[in-house]
């Protein structure tokens, strides 16, 4: 069997972080929504059924936590540091598509999600 790629995807990620331009925003936080693919060959982890042939989804997921705990002014701030720790820790991972969404953003509308999504190569 040939794999053609191997993509590890969590979406939907609900983080509660303090990002935004408004000092409140900063303050209060609000609810923010990730969702990260990742290209890694896990072809091992198929063959063998150990984690040590993957990308672990704790391990993925406590990277991001980390990152979004860090405030910044802007979405496209804390995508460029969760891209660069994810390449960092996980050496195996080729492409990452990232996308971080705000819920209810501070805009003037009742309701809705803004956002932004990235893609990146090693």
């Amino acid at each position: 069997m040939h794999m053609m790629s191997n993509r590890i995807f969590m979406h939907g990620l609900r983080i509660h972080a303090r990002h935004g331009v408004d000092p409140q925003e900063r303050l209060t936080g609000a609810d923010f929504l990730v969702s990260i693919e990742a290209d890694t060959d896990f072809t091992e982890a198929m063959r063998t059924d150990r984690l040590e042939g993957t990308v672990s989804y704790a391990d993925l997921y406590r990277l991001v936590k980390e990152e979004m705990a860090t405030p910044s002014q802007l979405l496209e701030h804390v995508a460029g540091r969760i891209l660069q720790r994810l390449f960092g820790h996980f050496p195996s991972v080729s492409r990452i598509r990232l996308t971080l969404t705000k819920e209810n953003p501070p805009m003037g509308a009742d309701g809705g999600q803004t956002g932004i999504t990235v893609e990146a190569e090693r």
